[in-house]
């Protein structure tokens, strides 16, 4: 075990001082390359600080008005039939639609159940194995111009509902 610990160690501190070396021999200014993806990237998260906050806002306003409540114990029979809580049934529904949305719900659910819960461990892996399907078609397919996109649009939510139920599937079978 010891020599993972070595290699985790150094591993960054070897990264960072590659990507030096290879800048410093092909003459690019590194330091001012730094500083500009840093700039960037200050500006693209104060970009995204307002819809992040804007969705967390409703997601909050969804659960306190008992909306969240309703919708789950509507479907509870179902899920727990399946061994599934239903609480992580929001979470599934608003992943193709919003990253930044399903962000907002995977916090909330860890926050609310904790991050080594089943439902955290379940919401944390329902996030990394699906996508946001609808804002993928809508800015990468227009950006290129793709008008017809229904074929994606089936193989982009099959590929969510895989997700999803692989997620349950792996999740259950690794932590219960």
């Amino acid at each position: 075990m010891s020599w993972i610990t070595t290699i985790s160690v150094w591993l960054i501190p070897s990264l960072i001082l590659t990507i030096l070396l290879v800048a410093t021999w092909k003459r690019v200014p590194s330091y001012e390359s730094f500083v500009d993806g840093a700039k960037e990237g200050v500006n693209m998260s104060f970009s995204i600080v307002p819809y992040l906050v804007g969705m967390l806002v409703s997601i909050k306003v969804f659960r306190e008005s008992g909306a969240m409540g309703f919708f789950i114990d509507l479907f509870k029979p179902l899920f727990s039939f399946f061994y599934i809580p239903a609480e992580i049934l929001p979470l599934a529904m608003i992943r193709p639609l919003s990253g930044t949305g399903a962000l907002g719900m995977t916090s909330d659910l860890i926050g609310t159940y904790g991050p080594d819960s089943f439902i955290g461990r379940l919401a944390s892996t329902m996030q990394g194995s699906t996508d946001t399907t609808f804002y993928v078609l809508t800015v990468y397919f227009g950006a290129v111009g793709i008008k017809k996109m229904g074929d994606a649009l089936k193989v982009g939510l099959s590929a969510d509902v895989i997700g999803i139920v692989a997620s349950i599937i792996i999740v259950s079978l690794v932590f219960l």
